[in-house]
């Protein structure tokens, strides 16, 4: 089909010439090891920024699917730079799990246990094994598998818990940003170890995972999709009441083809035929958040009605893999045409044309938020990288 030719080479275009060839000029630390931890918006190199295990994790899925969809030896040199980095500083050789963040040079700064880096991590490393066949990575991944199944995983309520100390001892701060209610269990986090337990089933058909990956799509279904609005919802006690009343699209539209991932990676189709009308409900109430320009905005706050309407990069990468997902695996033409229209929205104000990456959004006034970064902690090539390799494999 036309229309699907063209996105796929314009996304391989992307990726090839743009999202990964700035990585790996701009941010390969060549001295310390591993990556740089920060490149501002205005574009400035930050050599003294602690290092993110999120950013490392993610910068490792990357590459290896690169290297895996489009055997570039210069993916996996990246690739394995991650996963060395990741293996010999970020994993903690006497608790277990990984630390949160390292000095520019390599050692602990903060030692905390965030689950959703430990997730990442798996993500990462199993991704690493699918592309490569390297046990190492299988290994640690597991390791890291046995980590938050023994330290975070909720026996009682179901579920699991956000953040520990090194020592896996409770913590009083379990956020994982400034702007997160600190509650001991997020949609976050389980939509982030749901992805990484299907990455790891793909290479490890293990019993445990097997049960532990149904109970997330189930935890999803029953706990954390709101039931009235399709919309999910982010912040939970130990009981799994909900706190708070914010909507985000982004998240809504990710979580949608990340869980009939989820179910497919499994290989039941009772359970994929099961989970389809979920995946169309959040899927389409996400859709409310499309404007006309084809851009997604960001948040709704329900009781007040505030509406973050700024466009973030990861928003709209997410939002064309959904809507593409409803396209290919549901017939839903209309969603195709909607997804076409948020890469178009996305190359005209999202795409760095100049100075390469993406920019972190587009502000509401028309202007790019130079306020937040191009490349750091939360800023990876994983949501924008992604997008272009699961439209390049999908549509073979």
């Amino acid at each position: 089909m036309e229309k699907i030719n063209k996105i796929r080479q314009e996304v391989y275009n992307e990726l090839t010439t743009n999202i990964l060839p700035f990585w790996i000029e701009r941010m390969a630390d060549n001295e310390n090891g591993g990556f740089y931890g920060r490149l501002d918006g205005n574009d400035n190199l930050h050599t003294d920024a602690p290092k993110g295990a999120i950013l490392h994790a993610r910068i490792l899925w990357t590459f290896s699917a690169a290297y895996r969809l489009l055997d570039v030896d210069e993916y996996l040199e990246m690739a394995t730079r991650a996963k060395r980095f990741i293996i010999d500083n970020f994993y903690d050789k006497e608790f277990g799990g990984i630390f949160w963040s390292l000095t520019p040079e390599g050692k602990p700064l903060d030692s905390k246990k965030q689950i959703y880096a430990i997730a990442f991590a798996i993500y990462g490393l199993s991704e690493y094994h699918y592309a490569t066949g390297d046990e190492e990575a299988l290994d640690y991944a597991v390791r890291l598998f046995h980590d938050i199944e023994k330290h975070s995983f909720d026996s009682q309520k179901n579920g699991y818990f956000e953040a520990f100390t090194r020592e896996w001892g409770e913590i009083a701060d379990m956020r994982l940003s400034d702007k997160d209610a600190n509650e001991r269990k997020t949609m976050n986090t389980h939509l982030h170890i749901l992805e990484a337990y299907s990455s790891l089933y793909r290479v490890f058909q293990d019993r445990e995972l097997d049960k532990q990956l149904r109970n997330l799509i189930s935890i999803f279904t029953n706990k954390i999709i709101d039931k009235v609005s399709g919309h999910l919802q982010l912040f939970f006690d130990d009981d799994w009441n909900c706190k708070g009343d914010v909507i985000s699209f982004g998240h809504d539209i990710e979580s949608s083809w990340l869980i009939y991932e989820a179910a497919m990676s499994l290989g039941d189709e009772g359970l994929i035929e099961e989970i389809k009308p979920y995946v169309l409900f959040v899927a389409r109430a996400a859709r409310g958040g499309l404007l006309p320009d084809g851009g997604m905005l960001y948040e709704l706050h329900k009781d007040s009605g505030a509406i973050d309407a700024d466009r973030h990069w990861w928003v709209q990468a997410e939002t064309i893999v959904g809507l593409l997902n409803l396209y290919q695996k549901f017939h839903d033409e209309s969603s195709l045409d909607l997804a076409l229209e948020c890469w178009d929205f996305t190359k005209r104000h999202i795409v760095d044309e100049d100075n390469g990456e993406w920019f972190w959004s587009l502000k509401t006034d028309g202007t790019h938020s130079t306020a937040d970064d191009k490349a750091g902690f939360w800023k990876c090539p994983y949501h924008n990288g992604r997008m272009c390799l699961e439209i390049i494999e999908r549509f073979q």
